[in-house]
């Protein structure tokens, strides 16, 4: 696909998007295929102590500035059409850091929803949470009820907030919800199904990630999506989250794109070499 033409879609789904352009941005979207994109896209935006360390800034300043990288990628997903994006915001093991940095991070978000979300709202986006959201505060719950209320009946793009998650307590909760569920006529001893579990996930009717983000260079995949991501592309990067650019977003999605999916299959050339005969030694 030529440039211009390419130029010609990004101007229909994402009529702000070129404004801006970089050099660097502009060498990505050359090379990026905009037929192949990503249906979820799933980032772990992990850095932000780091990064405020190098600066000699107290945690919570990266914490601040990684909001403006997660508007970003949330802006630039939505205008690429993408279906869905995910964002490790908070996990079950999160608690365990100091009651400051905790506190701070539930009034981060929920400044960030006050500000947010009427963008959020006009852009067509439909949130949703996922997690333990009962065990979050009382303001907190609030705001997000208000949030997916609003939005819940936009077409575009799902913006998934993973907060207060974590893979095994999604996989048990799904197990409890499965068991205290009727299961049309199945019987308590009948073998369960993926498609029975699948249903009771946080992300029911969601497509499976087909691009995982790691940024900060930690390559791990942290309780996160344990179930969902069994045939994800996982892409690591050493960028901090509040460095992680416009830029370096379209750098990922191009390297997804130069990946080969199979699935556990092989590819056809492959396949075809298979079937051939053996050459005898010497022949």
């Amino acid at each position: 696909m030529s440039l211009s033409k390419k130029n010609a879609v990004l101007q229909v789904a994402a009529p702000n998007l070129l404004a801006s352009i970089t050099a660097e941005e502009r060498r990505f979207l050359e090379a990026l295929d905009l037929g192949r994109l990503p249906r979820h896209l799933a980032i772990i935006m992990d850095g932000n102590g780091r990064w405020a360390r190098r600066r000699h800034l107290p945690r919570v300043a990266g914490h601040s500035s990684g909001v403006q990288s997660a508007r970003m990628a949330i802006e630039t997903c939505a205008r690429l059409k993408l279906e869905a994006l995910t964002l490790y915001a908070f996990s079950v093991e999160n608690w365990r850091r100091p009651k400051t940095e905790v506190d701070f991070l539930m009034r981060l978000l929920r400044e960030y929803l006050g500000r947010e979300l009427p963008s959020i709202h006009k852009n067509n986006i439909r949130l949703r949470i996922l997690g333990r959201l009962d065990e979050l505060p009382a303001g907190v719950r609030d705001d997000l009820a208000r949030g997916m209320e609003l939005t819940a009946k936009n077409t575009g793009m799902t913006l998934a907030l993973a907060l207060n998650y974590g893979g095994r307590a999604e996989i048990l909760d799904a197990f409890n919800r499965l068991l205290a569920s009727p299961r049309n006529g199945h019987g308590p001893s009948s073998p369960v199904t993926e498609e029975e579990l699948a249903a009771h996930l946080y992300t029911s009717g969601l497509p499976d990630p087909d691009l995982l983000i790691r940024t900060s260079g930690e390559m791990r995949v942290s309780n996160f999506l344990l179930w969902q991501i069994a045939y994800a592309e996982i892409y690591f990067t050493d960028t901090l989250w509040p460095d992680f650019s416009r830029a370096r977003l379209l750098e990922a999605l191009v390297e997804f794109q130069k990946r080969e999916r199979r699935y556990g299959g092989i590819r056809e050339n492959d396949a075809e070499q298979l079937s051939k005969p053996a050459r005898a030694a010497g022949r």
